[in-house]
């Protein structure tokens, strides 16, 4: 597995099918203008509906006071002169001066012409002032008014009830509420277009970023929404370089690690085909080849778990698992090696069996590459311990080293892809800078979660943990 230390980037997954604009005439201005319109007509109809029956009732108000004052005028110098046919006379030029009013005069309680309703007669004969906004008189609608003069005497004005006053204000009023519709529209065109503008802005922003140009930036502006939204395009454009710059890291990392092993196979083949390798170093060779030719499977085959790892057909198969005599196991598998390298590989397991609901492979690779990673950097007569720790609510794997180690800024991007294989290169042995991030990847799966830290042989320290089951 390779080195425990580096940390790549890998592709990012497409989650899901692209989004095509659709073809549509309709653009964010029309629709500003558009509610513009329809706003302008709703307060166009409100205020026609509010303001031409308070209009109208004001007018109608305005002649009834007016009717009021032209009959105390009336009645008053009726009361100065009190003489019978020269109240005739008046009333009778009253008539002719304003054809719209209808003049009665009452004298013994009786009308001068029929027409004024009994009630009003009577009224006045009493004595008592008559105010009606509407009442029949000459067989039509009128507003009346009368005044009593004395000894059951008065005079009577009528002036038939105005009509049509509704349509009179609306010609009024219509020129300003047609400019109110027009400055509806015109507010309707500038608040689109500026809406428009930095939508404008955001979409040209996306198409560059599309095309492969990650230096663009917007800038925020008011309102509160447009300004989130310039934000969340700089950050999207931050992000893209960053990843598309892990990316090149991480083509860069792979093809060195690629090219070392075939450069190293290409040489040995050129040296037997050109016989310049004899029968006595061919097997020399082929030790060599193969070790090769493993570290590039190795390196194909932890490309692939990345590249699945997180996807649907990654299978676990979880079960319940016994601990200890799986870290057992795997000291027995690396005691070889172990010895060859002069790095002794010892297992720490309490007394009795302990069970966590695993998949016994996934946690063997686990094991298997952090021990693997460890064999790669820890010098001769320094010791690599495999322990199971059981804890209260979980139980934690631990691989410890008497190498190196890790500083704290490495421990806090120990499981970044490429990140220590960056630091180390060219400073101490380092593999391919997948094995870490392909652990942790692991350990996710299982429902567990690993960690890096400074073990006591003096090296590093990676403890996974998982959950616990009963036996």
């Amino acid at each position: 597995m390779p080195d425990r230390r580096a940390d790549l980037t890998v592709p990012m997954r497409v989650l899901a099918a692209p989004i095509r604009p659709t073809a549509s005439t309709s653009t964010l201005t029309t629709r500003a203008v558009l509610a513009g319109v329809i706003v302008a007509l709703i307060t166009l109809v409100v205020s026609a509906l509010v303001a031409v029956p308070l209009a109208a009732r004001a007018t109608e108000r305005a002649a009834q006071e007016g009717l009021a004052s032209q009959t105390d005028v009336v009645a008053q110098v009726l009361r100065s002169r009190r003489a019978p046919a020269a109240d005739a006379k008046l009333i009778e030029q009253l008539r002719k001066l304003d054809g719209d009013v209808t003049a009665y005069l009452i004298t013994s309680g009786a009308a001068d012409r029929p027409g004024l309703p009994a009630r009003v007669v009577q009224q006045i004969a009493q004595g008592r002032p008559v105010s009606e906004r509407l009442a029949m008189a000459g067989g039509r609608p009128s507003m009346i008014e009368g005044r009593p003069l004395a000894n059951g005497d008065g005079v009577v004005l009528a002036r038939p009830a105005a009509t049509g006053i509704s349509r009179q204000v609306l010609r009024n009023l219509w020129l300003p509420l047609l400019a109110g519709l027009g400055a509806g529209v015109l507010a309707g065109v500038l608040l689109g277009r500026r809406l428009a503008r930095p939508i404008r802005n955001a979409a040209t922003a996306a198409a560059r970023l599309s095309s492969g140009d990650r230096t663009v930036r917007l800038a925020a502006e008011a309102p509160q929404e447009v300004e989130r939204l310039a934000h969340s395009i700089n950050e999207l454009a931050e992000a893209l370089a960053t990843s598309e710059g892990r990316q090149r890291e991480f083509l860069l990392s792979i093809s060195h690690e690629l090219r070392t092993p075939l450069t190293t196979i290409k040489g040995y083949a050129e040296a037997l085909s050109d016989g310049v390798v004899g029968p006595d170093g061919a097997q020399e060779v082929g030790q060599t080849v193969l070790a090769e030719a493993e570290r590039l499977d190795r390196l194909v085959a932890d490309l692939l778990s990345l590249a699945r790892l997180d996807a649907a057909d990654f299978a676990i198969q979880l079960t319940d698992v016994e601990l200890v005599s799986l870290v057992t196991s795997a000291e027995r598998a690396f005691a070889p090696r172990a010895v060859q390298a002069g790095v002794p590989v010892r297992a720490e397991v309490p007394a009795g069996e302990v069970w966590v609901h695993t998949d016994p492979l996934r946690l063997r690779q686990i094991v298997d590459g952090l021990v693997e990673n460890a064999l790669r950097v820890v010098p001769p007569g320094r010791p690599i311990v495999v322990a199971v720790r059981p804890l209260p609510d979980r139980t934690a794997i631990e691989v410890r080293d008497g190498g190196p180690g890790l500083t704290d800024d490495d421990l806090a991007v120990a499981f970044q892809r490429g990140a220590l294989h960056q630091r180390y290169q060219g400073v101490r042995q380092t593999g391919s800078g997948l094995g870490l991030a392909l652990a942790a990847g692991l350990a996710r799966r299982l429902g567990g979660a690993i960690e890096a830290g400074h073990a006591p042989e003096g090296g590093a320290r990676f403890t996974v943990y998982l959950p616990r089951t009963s036996a």
